[in-house]
């Protein structure tokens, strides 16, 4: 394990916890007292601090942006019924930063480096945690070249952080989708596996063009032929036809969703049909058009469980069920928040208490 001790922490004098409102949580806007960060030089990850929140100062010839050496995660705290503080699969993060970042050319981050930095920050700030139902405080870890160099070459150092922010839901309301079938996310060889930050600024362009058309989100397909489904926007994307529970399988252009998984092992745990399998767009349209088609939902760590109100496909768009009356949505959503807050037992060892 990483000795807490070379941990070096400067906490605040001038707490904002004031500015907290449970009642009003705007999402990614406030953010906690504290940050962590932590430089690799020389090979070897060295001077971890926990700080106060603020700015951080660059040279105009940083690697990352230019070439966007970057990779990051997102998890979540809670409160559990007794006020304690509990992190929901933090491991699996840990581990997924490292996939991410070794497409990226970004040195492995030490798992428990990771663990005691988050335990320490979250431990500093636990009173950012909101206890309402419905909001969480959000952490983002992330990890970006350093170097002052202007040349297409793999950064030799680099910084990683955590910063948090208390949020409420991500979606306030059913989200409305396109199919997409012009532009792609990702392709085979690529990077789509990873949560890379260039892959979300080459989205947002597509993403704008069918928000302009009233739509919250896409429906990203495959780069080669636009007939099959890969995920959302912001989120893996599920449906339910007939009663089966069907989800596009993970691959080189799919990110590896851990709420994704936790769906789907509750679900298997539940005795749910579920198919991980090649998805057509053709299938999913005709299933709209017949009434087999019962539920669609975007599953992620910022969305949680999304219900989709509205698919749209070329020139059609397809209502779905009202989402207030979707069984499945419905439940896995309870079952996951009591898992996540501490209100069920929590059979799978996905929670960790701070």
């Amino acid at each position: 394990m990483i000795d807490t001790q070379t941990i070096r922490i400067e906490a605040t004098e001038n707490s904002r916890i004031s500015e907290l409102d449970e009642n009003n949580i705007p999402f990614g806007k406030l953010y906690s007292d504290h940050m962590f960060t932590a430089d690799y030089i020389d090979g070897e990850w060295q001077d971890l601090k926990i700080t106060p929140y603020q700015n951080i100062s660059i040279s105009p010839a940083n690697t990352t942006l230019h070439y966007a050496i970057t990779v990051f995660e997102g998890l979540k705290a809670y409160r559990n019924p007794e006020g304690e503080v509990i992190i929901f699969r933090p491991q699996a993060n840990a581990k997924r930063l490292n996939v991410s970042g070794e497409r990226m050319c970004i040195p492995e981050l030490p798992e428990e480096l990771f663990m005691e930095a988050l335990t320490e920050l979250i431990k500093l700030d636990s009173s950012w945690v909101p206890s309402k139902p419905g909001t969480a405080l959000y952490i983002r870890p992330f990890i970006f070249g350093t170097d002052e160099y202007i040349g297409i070459r793999p950064s030799d150092n680099f910084r990683f952080m955590i910063i948090t922010c208390p949020v409420g839901a991500y979606y306030t309301q059913p989200v409305n989708v396109k199919i997409e079938t012009e532009f792609s996310r990702a392709f085979e060889g690529g990077t789509g596996f990873a949560k890379a930050g260039g892959n979300y600024g080459a989205s947002l362009y597509p993403a704008k063009l069918a928000q302009e058309k009233g739509f919250h989100q896409l429906i990203w397909t495959d780069s080669k032929t636009h007939e099959y489904i890969e995920e959302s926007g912001t989120m893996n994307v599920m449906f339910i036809v007939g009663d089966t529970l069907l989800t596009a399988p993970t691959s080189g252009t799919i990110l590896d969703g851990i709420t994704r998984n936790s769906v789907l092992t509750i679900a298997r745990d539940w005795g749910m049909k579920v198919e991980e399998r090649r998805i057509s767009v053709k299938e999913i349209i005709e299933a709209a058009k017949d009434g087999s088609l019962k539920e669609v939902f975007g599953v992620g760590t910022a969305a949680t469980i999304a219900p989709i109100g509205k698919i749209g496909f070329q020139d059609e768009v397809y209502e779905l069920s009202d989402p207030a009356e979707r069984e499945f949505s419905i439940k896995i959503l309870k079952e996951l928040n009591d898992i996540r807050t501490g209100a069920v037992e929590d059979k799978y060892g996905w929670t960790y208490k701070v």
